[in-house]
């Protein structure tokens, strides 16, 4: 059930169709803009029922690289929290701050935390790869990289290769599109 609403609610308010370039370069018969959901009350319980039905138990916090994590993570802790569940979340920067809180890290991730990472949408899967690797500097574990919607079809790939489970909870198949992977 969450994921059928999940997908619905993707469908209506994120996904569209026409002729699009892609950051690759690559064009595109079709669009997401996930945040469109994520950003939507309804959408981001929506995001939270179906993450929280499939986040392993013994995971920490929840976060990835800014900006297409922090909705996703920001909510989806909240919702926990508010359902009992105890999550705290965190942003990665994409450059260090070199003065308040200097580093790349926002929020509150901890040394020795098992992490989800997560975005709101990947093509290629690289923004999840670097947000793991920043993650294991700081001492905690990237447990598990989740997305929202996996668009490509080669972020798993590329989270096996660094021994990380992946778990999409959308995929580009499942909204009726094949996978643009680049």
């Amino acid at each position: 059930m969450a994921h059928a609403e999940l997908c619905r609610h993707l469908l209506e308010h994120s996904v569209r169709i026409g002729t699009f370039t892609l950051k690759s370069g690559r064009t595109s018969t079709w669009f997401i803009d996930a945040k469109q959901t994520a950003c939507r009350p309804e959408g981001i319980t929506a995001i939270a029922d179906a993450m929280l039905a499939v986040l392993p138990d013994d995971i920490d916090a929840i976060g990835g690289l800014t900006l297409g994590a922090d909705p996703v993570a920001y909510g989806v802790a909240a919702i926990a929290a508010v359902r009992g569940r105890p999550l705290r979340s965190f942003t990665i920067r994409k450059e260090a701050k070199d003065h308040g809180v200097a580093g790349r890290l926002a929020g509150a991730l901890l040394a020795g935390d098992r992490v989800a990472i997560t975005e709101d949408c990947v093509t290629r899967g690289t923004s999840p790869m670097e947000a793991a690797e920043v993650v294991s500097q700081l001492g905690a574990t990237p447990a598990l990289i989740i997305p929202v919607v996996d668009r490509g079809g080669t972020v798993g790939a590329m989270a096996a290769a660094r021994g990380i489970p992946c778990r999409p909870l959308v995929t580009a198949p499942d909204l009726g599109f094949p996978y643009e992977g680049a």
